[in-house]
C-alpha cells in the first residue's frame, strides 16, 4: 500500500509539470473505485487551471477555483503522467488531460478513490479527523506523549492510527520504531516522554530517508515517472525477517500485530 513517502513522492513528481495548467479534458473508464466517481467532474473543473496540489496524510488535493479533487490510491493505486493519446490499459480508470500530458490514475483493486469537494477540504469527513502531520512542527514528543496517554495499544499499532499521526504506515512504523530503539510490543501509554522525543525524531528521519529514495517499491508502487522507489534497500528491519540485524548481528524476528507483519531486533529493540 502506498504510504506517506510514497504519496509525497507521488505529488512532487506531478506537481511542477501540471501546476499552473488548464484541464483540457477528463476521462471516467469506470463509475466508480472505492466511491462512484464524480460524473460532474469535467463540467467543474474543464477549462480551469491547476491552483495547487497539497497532501494530507496519504491523501492528494488538486486545488481548482470552484472545489477540489481529493485523490487516494488505496492498496494498489498509481498516478503516472502520459501522453494523452496513450492507449490506456486494464486498469487505468481515470485521466485527466492538461494539453500535451494526462495525469492518469491506474488502480487494479479500485480501493483508491477520487472525489470532488466544494468548500474548505479539511473538513471533509475523510480528512476532519486525521491527526498531526508527522514531517510538521507540531508533531513533537510532548505532542505525542499527550495523544498516547493511558493507550493500552502496542506503541507501533498507536503510531499507525492515523488519529494520533497520520501517514506512518506498516513499513515505517517498523522502522521508525528500529531507530528510536523501542521494542513493537511495547504498551504505548507507558513510553516515557524521552523515548516518545527519540522516536518522533526517528518518524521523520526515516520518512525523509524514503522521501529521497522514492518511496519503497515493494509489489505494487511506482512513481509518476513510471520508476519504482529504492527505500526498500535500506530497510533495516521491514522484510527481513531471518536476516542478521545491521547493527548488533541478532536475527531479525517477525511477528503479527493487527494482522500486519511487524520486524524487529529483540536485542536493539526493548
Amino acid at each position: 500500500m502506498p504510504e506517506l513517502p510514497e504519496v509525497e513522492v507521488t505529488r512532487r513528481g506531478i506537481a511542477p509539470a501540471l501546476i499552473g495548467r488548464r484541464v483540457t479534458g477528463v476521462t471516467l473508464r469506470t463509475p466508480a473505485l472505492r466511491y462512484p466517481l464524480p460524473r460532474s467532474l469535467a463540467s467543474n473543473i474543464r477549462g480551469a487551471p491547476l491552483e495547487g496540489i497539497d497532501r494530507r496524510g496519504k491523501y492528494l488535493l488538486l486545488h481548482f477555483a470552484a472545489g477540489h479533487v481529493l485523490l487516494h490510491l488505496g492498496m494498489s493505486g498509481t498516478l503516472r503522467l502520459v501522453p494523452p493519446d496513450a492507449p490506456p490499459g486494464k486498469h487505468d480508470h481515470v485521466d485527466i488531460a492538461f494539453g500535451n500530458i494526462s495525469l492518469r490514475m491506474n488502480d487494479p483493486r479500485r480501493f483508491g478513490a477520487l472525489l470532488w469537494i466544494e468548500g474548505e477540504p479539511t473538513e471533509h469527513p475523510l480528512l476532519a479527523s486525521l491527526g498531526v502531520e508527522p514531517l510538521e512542527r507540531g508533531f513533537t514528543g510532548k505532542a505525542l506523549h499527550k495523544s498516547l496517554h493511558g493507550r493500552s495499544a502496542a506503541i507501533k499499532q498507536a503510531i499507525m492510527d492515523s488519529h494520533v499521526v497520520v501517514g506512518v504506515g506498516n513499513i515505517y512504523a517498523s522502522e521508525s520504531l528500529f531507530r528510536a530503539g523501542i521494542s513493537p510490543r511495547t504498551t504505548a501509554g507507558r513510553v516515557s516522554l524521552v523515548r516518545l522525543e527519540k522516536l518522533v525524531t526517528a518518524i521523520k528521519e526515516t520518512l525523509r530517508a524514503a522521501i529521497r529514495a522514492g518511496g519503497s517499491t515493494l509489489r505494487d508502487f511506482f512513481g509518476s515517472d513510471g520508476d519504482p522507489g529504492h527505500f526498500q534497500l535500506e530497510h533495516l528491519v521491514y522484510g527481513r525477517e531471518g536476516e542478521p540485524c545491521r547493527r548488533c548481528g541478532t536475527t531479525i524476528r517477525m511477528i503479527r500485530q493487527g494482522q500486519r507483519a511487524t520486524f524487529y531486533c529483540s536485542k536493539c529493540q526493548t
